[in-house]
Parts: C-alpha cells; structure tokens; sequence
C-alpha cells in the first residue's frame, strides 16, 4: 500500500528555517519521482519542488528558489524539503506527492498519491 507521510512543520519567525520530511512506504523514492506542494487559506494547491527518480533533476517555483531545498534518503525512503528565509507567505499546509515525473520547467506532474499534509506558520 502505497502512503506518503509529512513531518516537520510548525510556526517559525520569519527569516527562520524548517526541514519538512515526506516518508514513504509502499514504493522507493529512488524509482519515482516527488514534488512537495503547498495550499495557503483561500489559495489553490501550488507546486513548490520536486525531484525526479534519478534525483538528478529539481524543480523550484521561483518564489522559493535560492531558499527552499529539495534532497532525498534513499536509505530511509525519505524526501526532505529544507526551507531558509522563511516568509509569511510561505504560510500553508505542505504536502508530498508521488509523481509520474518532475520536469525542471514546470514541475511535477502525474500524481498518483498524496500525504495529508503538514502546515506551516510563518509569523513573528
């Protein structure tokens, strides 16, 4: 059975960091691809990051770029999301996704199955 599960959010000062983490079981990481999204209050589901199976390609949304960080364990089946120079508006519930793939253009694409979530407060 295929299950994604989110950790690592909580209320940060801005200009702070958090590590959100997306284990999974059910599959490896290293044989498909993983975008991280985000849904703030009243906004639709955005796409933050991703990584493809190789892990040899990534994908920001430019709002993030230069600040957020996709990596991925294999040995834990896990995929982290390290996010510096938090924002308010990085305020949202985060969630992975098991992906067909991850293009560096536009990101991923193909989900397949999703975590429930992890939010995110950024606020002083």
């Amino acid at each position: 059975q295929v299950q994604l599960v989110e950790s690592g959010g909580g209320l940060v000062q801005p200009g702070g960091s958090l590590r959100l983490s997306c284990a999974a079981s059910g599959f490896s990481v290293d044989a498909s691809a993983i975008g991280w999204f985000r849904q703030a209050p009243g906004k639709e589901r955005q796409g933050v990051s991703c990584i493809n199976n190789s892990g040899r390609i990534t994908y920001y949304v430019d709002s993030v770029k230069d600040r957020f960080t996709i990596s991925r364990d294999n040995a834990k089946n896990t995929v982290y999301l390290q996010m510096n120079g938090l924002k308010s508006e990085d305020t949202a519930v985060y969630y992975c996704a098991r992906a067909a793939a991850c293009s560096s253009r536009t990101g991923a694409y193909g989900m397949s199955s999703w975590g429930k979530g992890t939010l995110v407060t950024v606020s002083s």
